[in-house]
């Protein structure tokens, strides 16, 4: 006898005339809940037939599965039932090496990865199963191994309306998941747990469009959640909320790799807390309380503009927040397409890639509403590069406490390691070591507002709350404005000509002799030059008895015009 429910789903069928998506059981297609044998191929295949009919569910049912490479297609929903686990092969021969065409940093040789889409839309994994990536087998060979002979475990590059939610995320080889230069990316709900190989972050998000990132509870090892630009496509339009975050280095970060940079980006309501879990240290400060709660960093060339930080409420770091404008200037092209990247030297020393021949900039961030307590001595800084200063930072309604104990004696050691700015060098909040400031420490900024910022520390510190140095200047400031130095005279009456690129000033002139003229390249900064007559021969004059009686600015810039003082001038 036909039920209700197929009646109606046979009337609909006949009236649209298509069929509803269907799922692919991978047991039907042979895999088996054993991890001694693989079910790569049967995974696949499922994916296969369900990307070739439309669209449906690729279901993992209950129990242990053991693969190698599976790439995802389009219109594909991997579903992983409660209790089903997606374990890692520990053998490099069941990963495909792949490459996409997509120009960046890590995509011009060959990489593996557990989970692989190039390429592809509509992508849904979710589901309350595990994928783990068994990543603490693959040994660290090289500082550029990553997805060399160090598995990623999940992989998206130039994608399209990708969601990921629910599931749970462990111990990836290298970088947990990297989404690349994709669009409408939706992560949520998800937890993550990476602390058993070096590069273990939780999620990195590279050059992506239209994310966001919500109720994720990540545990690794290397930085959390991290906005990267690996190409000259920037991050841009993301909202990250409501997560819980654990690392030994950086809870929140955007960067280090900056080609592209940031821009409107919304972050808020993120908890930072030390792991419960400590048994191994592969990065970060021996402390283990984290090197950050958030790193704002533009050091190969990108820009950062519109950037919003709120509601964090942290538990440790060394250092809470850190805002670092460089001149590290790694590029993201190899300068032989055939050769890829040799594994010698470091991050910072590079030889094969296309340097990047110019600063960055950050400007506009806002930072509201921390709450920080047990945090380490060292401080946070806020630095840029002289003529190249980091513009615009607002902070309000930050209430850190601190470790402290810093001694009088420490501070001229502390402030020979900061005179070092360490332009090229790898950003890091723990770079300089102890700050000047066990509040804030400034250089190379301007027009960073402070309001009801609060420090205390457990052990007396003999270092104020702030530090500043390079903060204000004197011109352009950057945003259309212009900051005047304050001369202490009064010129009446400026009459101002210019000739060529500078530009010339005289004043009205009652009491003292000679009318000055002044010179300026910006008609901002002046300096005195010449003046137009040493004395008037007239009765009374030197006595000073002529007020208002003497040169006027109005007639004098026109005379000297007029008698070629200034050849070429124009009024």
């Amino acid at each position: 006898m036909i039920g209700k429910t197929s009646l109606v789903a046979l009337f609909l069928l006949m009236l649209t005339g298509t069929a509803f998506p269907r799922d692919y059981n991978i047991l039907e297609y042979g895999a088996k809940s054993d991890t001694t044998v693989l079910s790569t191929k049967a995974l696949q295949q499922a994916i296969d037939d369900c990307s070739k009919a439309g669209g449906g569910r690729v279901i993992v049912p209950t129990g242990n599965y053991k693969i190698g490479s599976v790439v995802l297609k389009s219109n594909v929903h991997l579903y992983l039932e409660q209790g089903a686990t997606l374990y890692g092969s520990t053998e490099l021969k069941d990963y495909l090496p792949m490459k996409s065409d997509y120009v960046s940093l890590r995509t011009q040789t060959s990489t593996i990865q557990l989970i692989y889409a190039d390429m592809v839309r509509n992508v849904v994994i979710d589901g309350y199963g595990t994928i783990d990536g068994r990543g603490r087998v693959f040994k660290k060979l090289s500082w550029n191994d990553e997805g060399i002979t160090r598995p990623h475990l999940l992989r998206f590059i130039q994608s399209e309306d990708i969601t990921v939610k629910d599931i749970t995320l462990k111990n990836s080889g290298c970088w947990m998941q990297h989404y690349l230069a994709c669009d409408r990316l939706r992560i949520e709900g998800i937890k993550v747990f990476n602390r058993n190989n070096y590069n273990n972050d939780a999620l990195d998000i590279d050059g992506c469009h239209g994310v966001i990132v919500k109720g994720v509870i990540a545990d690794s090892d290397d930085d959390g959640i991290t906005l990267k630009s690996t190409s000259p496509r920037l991050c841009e339009n993301i909202r990250i909320a409501d997560c819980v975050i654990s690392s030994h280095c950086n809870a929140v970060k955007l960067g280090t790799e900056t080609n592209g940079g940031f821009r409107n980006i919304s972050i808020s309501g993120i908890v930072v807390k030390p792991s419960s879990d400590q048994s191994s240290l592969f990065f970060g400060a021996p402390s283990k309380i984290g090197t950050s709660a958030l790193s704002l960093e533009i050091v190969d060339g990108g820009v950062m503009e519109n950037v919003s930080a709120t509601d964090f409420t942290v538990e440790g770091t060394e250092s809470p927040i850190f805002i670092r404008l460089g001149n590290r200037g790694r590029g993201y092209k190899l300068r032989e397409t055939a050769k890829g990247l040799s594994g010698k030297g470091n991050d910072d020393t590079i030889t094969e890639l296309i340097p990047i021949d110019h600063v960055g900039t950050i400007d506009g961030i806002r930072i509201h509403h921390f709450q920080v307590r047990n945090a380490g001595p060292v401080g946070c800084s806020i630095t840029g590069l002289a003529g190249h200063p980091v513009r615009h930072v607002w902070l309000s309604d930050i209430s850190i406490h601190q470790q402290g104990g810093i001694k009088a004696n420490d501070l001229q050691a502390i402030n020979d390691s900061i005179s070092n700015e360490k332009e090229k060098a790898y950003p890091e909040a723990t770079m300089w070591g102890y700050l000047p400031a066990k509040g804030f420490y400034l250089r190379h900024t301007r027009n960073i507002h402070f309001e009801n910022v609060t420090i205390q520390t457990s052990e007396p510190d003999a270092r104020p709350d702030f530090v500043k140095e390079d903060t204000e200047g004197w011109g352009d400031q950057g945003d259309g404005t212009y900051r005047n130095p304050v001369l202490n005279v009064d010129f009446s009456d400026p009459d101002v000509v210019r000739v060529g690129n500078k530009y010339y000033m005289v004043a009205s002139d009652f009491h003292f002799l000679g009318m000055q003229v002044l010179e300026s390249e910006d008609m901002v900064n002046w300096r005195y030059i010449s003046q137009i007559y040493n004395r008037f021969d007239e009765p009374g004059w030197d006595s000073n008895q002529h007020y208002a009686g003497g040169s006027w600015a109005d007639v004098q810039g026109c005379r000297l015009v007029q008698r070629g003082y200034l050849r070429g001038g124009s009024r």
